[in-house]
């Protein structure tokens, strides 16, 4: 349907010719129920515009958004007003109404050599193209979002890893499509997934970067871009990118997508270093991240935005402070061989930590520690509690508290109360970890492993008996210079059994990584097998061509579909027919 406009005639006209302005005629075509990518429009809309006697063009979809932006530019015609979201919207702008007509009459024959439809027979759905392409193993879907969700499910349900770029997808189906991803061992990159490497090929805007052993995985495109490109400039190289979409990170996502691709390049041969990258994540969903990246054997590096990490380093878990230093620390890293953390074996009944401080520093910052990778730790620091009363859960003390303190010397003087309260802590067949800090130099204890050294020897021995699994973890802060002398206090603390350590965030690393919880798997459904980062991926695309072409620049065999809205984009006759399936 072709609709005619001229710009009025009258005294506007003849001052338009006196400045030397020629007058215009805009004519529309409507193409109800058609569609094409939005790059194919833009590159339409172009050659429109170079056309002999063409002064201005637009060609887009039907939206009222679309329609407010012809508005705007000049373009308008009351005739587009009946161009529905669905349909496709060409307009041009000409000197006359004949060249404008032999314009429009060019559509068909430039949308052919823009899209290369010219090339051969193009798959209309996901079934057919398998029939032509049996060896497709992904799936790059950049649809309008509304029809998205649906063509990913359908590509999950036929075995298909999905890149899907759309955005404007329904939470609801997000959540959705990334469970039923892990139920199948599929990746679910996305939506709005902007960027994706696999096995040197490049999903959307990915960059051309080369090969190594350094493994990205992005909730932020850009980010995951910069990352990957900062690494080529300083003489490094990418394994594997892969995207997960903006949300992953978000509460009700959970990170699905993001630690799915950790544990998949946690079993990939090519990948040594591990490198995270995301936006504004939930801390909920940082905690579920932090405890699978310490089941991954190799070096993790995290940069995420807005995040504040307890410590740089927490075993072999790596915190950068942006972008580049992230880039930098996975190069440093990639020579190292990262063993995990030894914990307890899986299968363990879970347990309690309980923090037992002297130093309120020291405490705050092993409660900071211990929430990053826990869900619920609880302190004094934050609330009093009852000063003698039984605690459930994780706690962190800070004896030398005001509550504790009243008509008692302060811990790191007189040591009794302290050692009482791990006797009673022992003896409690919930602990599993218990984390002291020990504090030399003047006016300290003067030689307070002698009197700790005891008490911790009779509490390993007690759990023993009894047949349980108890830990005792110390930091041992001074130096050889101190009265006390931190070599032997260090010694007689080993001998004792306790695990101990100079440093106070190694100590309260170590004290929350043993706990049974955490060599608990979060994964949930089936492993994606690690085979299909081996090879070129064989790619089926649906949506921007460019999307495709550059997949091909990588070396990718990629099959172009010529998808169209189903139903013709009536929404009422597209929920029919998918209930009669």
């Amino acid at each position: 349907m072709r609709a005619v406009g001229r710009l009025p005639p009258g005294p506007g006209c003849k001052a338009a010719r006196n400045s030397g302005i020629i007058p215009s005629v805009i004519l529309a075509e409507i193409r109800a129920g058609a569609y094409a990518d939005s790059v194919v429009l833009l590159r339409l809309q172009r050659d429109l515009g170079g056309l002999p006697g063409i002064r201005d063009a637009a060609a887009l979809m039907g939206t009222s958004a679309n329609r407010e932006l012809l508005r705007a530019s000049g373009l308008w015609t009351g005739e587009a007003e009946r161009a529905g979201p669905e349909d496709l919207l060409i307009v041009v702008r000409a000197e006359k109404e004949e060249l404008g007509l032999e314009a429009l009459g060019r559509v068909d024959e430039l949308m052919r050599q823009r899209s290369g439809s010219g090339a051969g027979y193009r798959p209309r759905s996901l079934e057919t193209a398998l029939r032509q392409l049996p060896g497709a193993r992904f799936v790059a879907i950049s649809i309008p979002g509304r029809y998205a969700a649906a063509e990913a499910r359908r590509a999950l349900e036929a075995g298909l890893h999905v890149f899907l770029f759309s955005d404007n997808v329904a939470l609801d189906d997000e959540i959705a499509l990334k469970q039923r991803a892990a139920e199948r061992g599929l990746l679910m990159m996305g939506p709005d997934c902007g960027t994706a490497l696999v096995g040197g090929a490049g999903f959307g805007f990915a960059n051309r970067v080369r090969r190594g052993p350094l493994g990205l995985i992005g909730a932020s495109g850009t980010g995951l871009q910069t990352v990957a490109s900062r690494i080529h400039a300083l003489g490094g190289g990418v394994s594997h990118a892969l995207g997960t979409g903006g949300r992953d990170l978000a509460p009700e996502v959970g990170g699905a997508s993001t630690r799915q691709a950790l544990q998949l390049l946690g079993r990939d041969p090519d990948t040594r270093v591990l490198a995270v990258i995301s936006k504004a994540p939930a801390a909920e969903a940082v905690t579920r991240l932090l405890r699978d990246a310490l089941q991954i054997p190799k070096p993790v590096v995290l940069a995420l935005a807005g995040y504040s990490p307890p410590a740089r380093r927490l075993g072999h878990l790596h915190f950068a402070l942006d972008l580049e230093e992230a880039a930098g620390i996975a190069l440093r890293l990639e020579p190292e061989s990262a063993v995990a953390a030894e914990g307890p074996e899986a299968g363990t009944e879970p347990g309690y930590l309980r923090g037992l401080f002297a130093g309120g520093t020291l405490a705050r910052e092993a409660l900071g520690i211990a929430r990053a990778l826990l869900q619920d730790v609880r302190s004094n620091l934050d609330a009093p509690p009852e000063p003698d009363g039984e605690q459930d859960g994780h706690w962190i003390f800070d004896l030398g508290a005001d509550e504790f303190t009243e008509g008692r010397l302060h811990p790191m003087i007189d040591q009794q109360w302290r050692i009482r309260r791990l006797l009673q802590e022992a003896e409690d067949p919930r602990v599993d970890v218990l984390l002291l800090d020990v504090v030399l130099g003047d006016g300290a204890h003067p030689d307070p492993a002698a009197e700790l050294a005891p008490a911790i020897e009779a509490a390993l021995g007690r759990a023993r008996k009894s047949g349980r699994r108890l830990r005792v973890v110390a930091a041992v802060v001074g130096t050889e210079e101190d009265p006390q002398g931190l070599g032997g206090q260090l010694s007689r603390l080993r001998k004792a059994g306790a695990v101990v350590f100079t440093s106070p965030v190694e100590a309260a690393f170590e004290a929350v990584a043993c706990l049974p919880e955490l060599a608990a798997s979060n994964a949930s459904g089936r492993e994606v097998d690690a085979a299909v980062l081996q090879r070129s991926p064989a790619v089926l695309n649906l949506g921007l061509e460019s999307i495709g072409e550059a997949l091909q620049a990588g070396g990718a065999q990629v099959l172009q579909l010529d998808w169209r809205p189903p139903a013709g984009g009536d929404r009422q006759l597209m929920e029919i027919l998918s209930r009669m399936k």
